[in-house]
């Protein structure tokens, strides 16, 4: 099993090569450049430090959203571009679900943070047993205070990773009432190593989509399409 993965859902921006159980190639930046910029060439190094050919991979592995608007469609429109060429399937892998599986491994429950402004986060909430992921709370665009609530509600230890916790930092330690812990540094941001191994596992179990057919999830409108709605209700434009 060979699959290329990345991720550019947010401000990181990561490919890696998976071969079978191994990850034998990755590159991973948070240097604010725009993934535009950095995606491809980082595609092409992975793949070319990897030691196989692009026809060896056998599917290509994206975190699908939610995210950076942006962010996504390049991530995707990347994925959907090297797949079809290649003619391989897509391995659409939930963002949330990408990140939380960094800490496959450790005990209790993991709860994924990215920062989706006006006090919102994307979020989940998921328990990782033996490298097998469950999710107890699907991906979501939530308030702060909604996801802290039904983190109080387990009663269980949490972990919390991801660049919305520390926009959310003070919020999580005032409200809070569980056992938790943050992600260390090397294992809070988004990795495309993650995303390839997840998309293994969900390779072996048939989720893949075609090249032309797959599309990032949004979950909310974007920023301009907000704003375009507010005018409508004012009866502006």
């Amino acid at each position: 099993m060979k699959i290329l993965g990345m991720d550019s859902s947010g401000l990181v921006a990561s490919a890696a090569v998976l071969v079978d159980d191994t990850v034998v190639s990755e590159f991973t930046v948070n240097n604010k450049k725009t993934h535009s910029q950095t995606l491809l060439p980082m595609i092409d190094q992975v793949i070319k430090m990897s030691g196989i050919e692009k026809g060896e991979l056998d599917a290509v592995a994206v975190a699908a959203g939610p995210g950076s608007f942006t962010g996504l469609r390049i991530g995707s429109s990347t994925a959907k571009g090297i797949a079809y060429v290649l003619g391989k399937p897509v391995i659409a892998v939930p963002t949330l679900e990408g990140l939380a599986y960094r800490l496959a491994g450790t005990e209790g429950l993991v709860c994924p943070m990215m920062d989706a402004r006006r006090n919102q986060v994307y979020t989940g909430l998921y328990q990782l047993d033996e490298g097998r992921l469950t999710v107890c709370i699907p991906q979501e665009a939530a308030d702060i205070m909604e996801i802290l609530s039904a983190v109080n509600e387990t009663g269980k230890r949490v972990i919390f990773l991801g660049d919305g916790v520390s926009v959310q930092e003070e919020t999580i330690r005032r409200e809070v009432k569980v056992s938790y812990t943050f992600a260390p540094a090397h294992l809070n941001r988004q990795s495309a190593a993650a995303i390839a191994v997840l998309g293994a596992a969900y390779y072996s179990e048939g989720r893949i989509e075609d090249a032309m057919t797959h599309r990032p999830v949004y979950l909310r409108k974007s920023q301009a399409e907000r704003e375009r709605s507010e005018k409508r209700k004012e009866g502006i434009g």
